[in-house]
């Protein structure tokens, strides 16, 4: 053990190389001094007990006589100075909640619309319990992406107000995912949107696309508030209305312009959120605990995977893989579209040792892509590939009375022949287009000379299977002269269509008065 000398030596280095380290020429006053520590530990009671007395050690001095004879000596950092965020703090935040409080960046706003707000989630405890635990899973992702760009961390709490943190959430003006992305602005910012993946609601790409968005903002108007305006009401809203209030001499704060409803309760209601984190207590409000570590991690795939598949392998349950994976909403995942996966923080090691126990040769996806050579109807695209029209319909969210279109891509069953993954360009570009269903009406016409089955169905527009069909022969079949056809076509196609030659001027009349002057009838489907 050294003596009561050496160890008073060792602290003029200490401090010396503390007060070098100094960058701002100020010090942060600290009650726990970590260089004297390791001394201590070395030192008997007795040896500490010579050591002169704390106050004899000024670090400012050391600092001064370490330094230049005319150098300005070093000052005790104010207290106003110690609270801002330039200043480390010298423990870890005990939660998430605690660690979005330390980076609150944003002025707050005063107004009674914010008192309104906080009343009205302080008289709610049960949604607030709800979005905490659907935001838990998301958090701590966010909060590492606002301070890696040094933006405020409360805007980790809008999500709160866009969507209660539900990435499923779409509004009736077609906004979806936790950020609430319009489709067009989803796209301005990169989010694919397609047959198979829609990125709005993807949780790594949409919190990307929307801080991208915000930092924009915040660049055009230099004010939060104002950039949260434009969030929700667009740039040129806002922007319109700040000149409005400029030539008219007006102020030009949030609280100042002329907005919709819906935008002037936004930030208040921000704020409202923001001050019931810092104070639950204060609106007897119970916040979930969100620990200050991820929730999840990234793991990628480079085969088509079914989502039960996924979650089978990584021991998840099917909701919480889709609370983590809410792009998926097809039940395959395609590894050249989505190469990567998000998985709970231990269970990603979990899937990974499942997925290389699967032999090399293993199908993992049930279903594949298939592009529709021609525009047709779903039922005949499900004889095609093997499935039901029912479920054909299903799987692709294919309403009733919609006619598939040419080059739409559906998701159809694969087969145990089929060991090819779907292609990138077939994942990324893939759309579905319908359109109406023509009306069919039923109408009965009079076969020419050498009609058949296939001339009838020409000159109607129909297939010939279809005319076979309604008129129980076979599809080589012809007619007699003048023999009553069953047909089921679009009105246009029975308008446009010449009329048939039949026997004799006489049976041609004898038609033409007995459907004269009635409805057509509606074919049944």
């Amino acid at each position: 053990m050294p003596p009561v000398s050496m160890v008073r030596a060792t602290w003029l280095p200490v401090i010396l190389l503390f007060a070098g380290c100094s960058s701002t020429g100020n010090l942060i006053p600290t009650t726990e001094p970590v260089a004297a520590a390791g001394i201590v530990q070395m030192a008997t009671p007795a040896a500490l007990s010579a050591l002169p007395a704390p106050a004899t050690f000024s670090v400012a001095a050391a600092s001064a006589s370490a330094r230049a004879p005319n150098a300005t000596p070093l000052l005790a950092l104010e207290s106003n100075r110690a609270a801002s965020r330039a200043v480390a703090h010298l423990t870890p935040p005990a939660d998430l909640w605690e660690r979005i409080q330390r980076g609150y960046a944003m002025p707050d706003l005063e107004s009674e619309l914010v008192r309104e707000r906080e009343q009205w989630y302080a008289t709610r405890p049960d949604y607030l319990q709800r979005m905490g635990e659907r935001g838990r899973k998301y958090m701590f992702h966010i909060v590492e992406e606002l301070e890696r760009r040094n933006m405020p961390t409360e805007l980790a709490l809008l999500p709160f107000i866009e969507s209660a943190f539900n990435p499923q959430a779409v509004s009736s003006a077609k906004a979806a995912g936790m950020w609430q992305f319009m489709p067009a602005t989803g796209k301005h910012f990169e989010l694919k949107q397609n047959a198979f993946r829609d990125d709005r609601r993807d949780v790594l790409a949409s919190t990307r696309a929307a801080l991208d968005y915000l930092q924009k903002l915040y660049g055009m108007f230099g004010d939060w508030h104002l950039a949260l305006a434009a969030y929700n009401w667009g740039e040129g809203s806002v922007g319109r209305a700040i000149e409005k209030n400029r030539r008219a001499g007006l102020p030009t704060g949030y609280l100042d312009l002329n907005m919709p409803a819906e935008t002037r309760h936004y930030v208040p209601k921000l704020q409202a959120m923001k001050n019931i984190v810092t104070t639950p207590g204060k609106f007897s409000a119970t916040l979930p605990v969100i620990e200050n570590h991820p929730y999840f991690q990234t793991v990628t795939i480079t085969r088509d995977i079914d989502v039960a598949v996924a979650a089978r392998l990584a021991q998840v349950g099917l909701e919480d893989f889709r609370a983590l994976n809410p792009s998926a909403s097809r039940p395959v995942i395609l590894a050249s579209g989505t190469p990567q996966i998000l998985l709970p923080w231990d269970n990603a090691a979990i899937f990974t040792a499942n997925l290389q126990l699967q032999k090399g040769g293993s199908q993992l996806a049930s279903w594949t892509a298939w592009q529709a050579p021609t525009s047709m109807q779903p039922a005949d695209a499900a004889k095609r590939v093997g499935m039901s029209e029912t479920e054909l319909r299903a799987v692709n969210r294919i309403p009733v009375g919609m006619l598939i279109q040419a080059g739409s891509t559906l998701l159809v069953v694969r087969s145990a022949a089929n060991r090819d993954d779907v292609a990138g360009r077939v994942a990324d570009g893939a759309q579905l287009s319908l359109s109406p269903l023509p009306i069919l009406a039923r109408q009965t016409v009079r076969a020419g000379k050498s009609d058949t089955v296939a001339t009838i169905a020409r000159r109607y527009k129909v297939t010939t299977v279809s005319v076979a069909e309604w008129n129980r022969v076979a599809a080589s079949a012809s007619f007699r002269p003048g023999q009553a056809v069953t047909i089921y076509a679009p009105a246009w196609a029975l308008t446009a269509a010449p009329q048939t030659a039949t026997s004799s001027v006489k049976a041609k009349t004898r038609a033409s008065e007995r459907t004269k002057g009635k409805p057509l009838l509606l074919a049944k489907r």
